[in-house]
């Protein structure tokens, strides 16, 4: 696998529906690849490519978001509703979460048959991912808990959420880095089904303003070195 191309997708901030709706499009590219290079849809849609990517986003509006498990009951999603976010279910692991401005949204789109990684090392990945970017921030207190928990802590605060789908060996979602994320919008939610923890943010723990774009590059760096790849950037395939 090394060198590997992933393309990447920098969407910049566009509403999460949006950055779903490329994911899918992503998925879709995905399992053509894997069909053989001449089957149609092959690449990220748009223009040919490898088939496996990352798309990365920061959510434009502020949102719920629940995986599999976790749905709020109506009363509850009415009055988050109320307080002005929207709401939305997503095919993945793990309970309800929030989205919004201030946060990186990444969602790779990778063949782990390919890769001979199973889930769990998948996961692990990902946190690995996490902290090396917060390594590279001067962030040295960023840590991984053992299972059950998910995710990069800073202390009992959580600064990255990871949910993932993996169907037919090809993985979706991914993971949630709070950089400037106001974090009150948690404060409404039990975050992630966790009783008795809390989160946080990159700018709360480095004292300093961390925005989305300030991440970017060292996020892709970490993820090249993770997973082993070369990165292929692409425009929006748009719809």
């Amino acid at each position: 696998m090394s060198g590997a191309p992933v393309r990447v997708l920098r969407l910049g901030l566009r509403p999460y529906a949006e950055a779903l709706r490329v994911q899918e499009r992503c998925l879709g590219a995905a399992r053509a690849a894997r069909a053989g290079p001449g089957s149609p849809g092959s690449g990220c849609p748009g223009s040919p490519g490898p088939g496996e990517s990352v798309v990365l986003s920061e959510p434009a509006e502020p949102v719920y978001a629940w995986g599999l498990r976790g749905a709020p009951e109506a009363a509850a999603a009415a009055r988050l509703r109320a307080r002005g976010a929207g709401l939305a279910a997503a095919r993945r692991g793990g309970r309800i979460t929030f989205h919004g401005p201030g946060q990186l949204l990444a969602f790779p789109v990778l063949d782990l048959r390919r890769r001979r990684l199973p889930l769990r090392g998948y996961v692990a990945a990902l946190e690995a991912l996490v902290l090396r970017l917060c390594r590279r921030l001067g962030l040295a207190a960023a840590r991984a808990l053992p299972p059950p928990f998910t995710g990069v802590w800073v202390g009992d605060s959580k600064l990255c959420a990871i949910g993932v789908h993996c169907g037919n060996h090809i993985t979706s979602h991914g993971l949630a880095l709070n950089c400037c994320t106001d974090l009150t919008w948690f404060d409404h939610i039990v975050p992630c089904g966790l009783e008795g923890k809390g989160v946080t943010s990159l700018s709360r723990e480095l004292g300093r303003h961390v925005t989305v774009d300030h991440v970017l590059q060292p996020f892709l760096d970490s993820f090249q070195e993770v997973f082993d790849c070369t990165l292929v950037f692409s425009e929006d395939p748009g719809d």
